[in-house]
């Protein structure tokens, strides 16, 4: 962010995986917020549980993707409804083949819910979100995956690679997340 060439006009977003139990999170955390303090621009940092809910949030996810598994899109469905305060409310939790896919985690947190979910729609290679760089199909014009006929690449209604990040981002559903986790 030292070297973004900001234009006033203009709004940016960061999305900050904020964990409070992680004291180097919370370091680069108020480092980050005296950035922005300091920056003319408008910067706005989302208070996300992790990126993985924003993804997990968007109303396309599962046609994009291309996921044929009905059991976890419920359980997207129930876990998302069930978000509040940047945990899961497990009370809101009625479905019990999600209750027992949430009781399978050893070291239970909400982030690891949404990254083990999401993994579960972005097996594909070609729109993982892990690492460094999202999958080539979030930004890269389609389809790039070589597998055309398999069930794990869907096939979005766009094909050009910044107006999929442009839906995403403007998407109902992540702007109503968006809207939540504005500091």
């Amino acid at each position: 962010m030292t070297s973004l060439n900001a234009k006033e006009e203009d709004e940016y977003y960061i999305a900050f995986d904020y964990v409070p139990d992680n004291q180097d999170i919370r370091n680069k955390y108020r480092q980050l917020k005296q950035l922005v303090e300091k920056s003319e621009a408008k910067i706005i940092i989302l208070d996300m549980i992790c990126f993985e809910y924003f993804i997990l949030s968007f109303d396309k996810l599962v046609s994009w993707t291309g996921t044929g598994k009905t059991d976890k899109i419920k359980m997207r469905k129930d876990i998302l409804a069930a978000i509040e305060d940047h945990r899961i409310d497990l009370s809101k939790i009625k479905n019990q083949t999600t209750m027992q896919y949430l009781s399978g985690f050893k070291k239970y947190s909400t982030e690891r819910v949404m990254k083990s979910l999401v993994g579960e729609f972005t097996q594909n290679e070609k729109w993982s979100v892990k690492g460094q760089l999202m999958g080539e199909c979030w930004y890269k014009d389609c389809c790039v995956s070589e597998h055309l006929d398999s069930l794990r690449c869907g096939k979005p209604e766009v094909e050009e690679g910044s107006e999929k990040m442009r839906m995403l981002i403007q998407s109902e559903e992540v702007q109503r997340v968006i809207g939540e986790v504005i500091i």
